[in-house]
């Protein structure tokens, strides 16, 4: 039987589906609120874990641990690094790495943690596929992309900081602060997940005026992909 565990970072991103939800239990553990109940019939567990990796990897452990969760969705909002993803448009990952890790000292490349195998963490690709084609479904007045989403901690919004990031990484989509510490944690706990970004601001010098204007309008986009896509897995 699913069991659903939605993350997001910040309460502007989960609020509209807590509202939305049967609540059933109500469970804190690590200074985080776990809501367990029902979303559309489907058993679910939703979580604002904080921002920032380390808050991520603590939440994702717990949804395992405690709640034994077959699924993670990890919606919210991103930054924009290829011109083609405007605000308001939604990137589903492919595949989601680090681009604040350096360790080349020790013969690695950009991104990779060391010793662990892998660069990147692939997405469950039935969860990308009912992903997109719920997005189509219930937002279909705009763009839904597929590609690499990269994460640090750091909210981006020199340009410089965007071209360092694209030197390294220029298949990425956009940036974030959670998507690969989450990943990261369903990878290595073999929990299959997918990572859910509506772009609020374009990673540069106008992602300060941006992100406040269009935060609350891509959380709703990605909300209304999450109830949906909830009932095709």
């Amino acid at each position: 039987m699913k069991k659903i565990g939605i993350i997001g970072a910040m309460e502007i991103e989960v609020e509209t589906l807590k509202s939305h939800m049967q609540i059933k239990n109500t469970i804190t553990k690590a200074s985080m609120t776990f809501l367990e109940g029902t979303l559309n019939g489907v058993d679910v567990i939703i979580v604002r874990s904080g921002i920032g990796k380390v808050n991520a990897g603590i939440c994702v452990q717990i949804l395992v641990d405690l709640f034994e969760v077959t699924h993670i969705i990890n919606t919210g909002v991103a930054g924009s690094l290829n011109a083609a993803i405007d605000i308001g448009d939604i990137v589903l990952s492919t595949d989601t790495l680090y681009h604040d890790v350096d360790a080349t000292g020790f013969g690695y490349p950009i991104g990779e943690v060391p010793q662990l195998g892998t660069l990147s963490f692939a997405a469950d690709p039935q969860m990308i596929a009912v992903a997109k084609e719920s997005c189509e479904k219930v937002n279909p007045d705009i763009k839904v992309f597929e590609g690499r989403i990269v994460s640090g901690d750091q909210f981006v919004s020199d340009p410089k900081v965007k071209e360092t990031i694209l030197s390294h990484f220029s298949d990425a989509l956009c940036t974030e602060m959670e998507g690969a510490a989450i990943s990261h944690g369903a990878w290595l706990n073999h929990v299959p997940f997918v990572i859910i970004r509506a772009i609020s601001d374009k990673a540069d010098d106008s992602a300060h005026m941006d992100y406040p204007a269009f935060e609350k309008a891509a959380a709703d986009h990605s909300a209304k992909l999450v109830e949906d896509m909830i009932q095709n897995l």
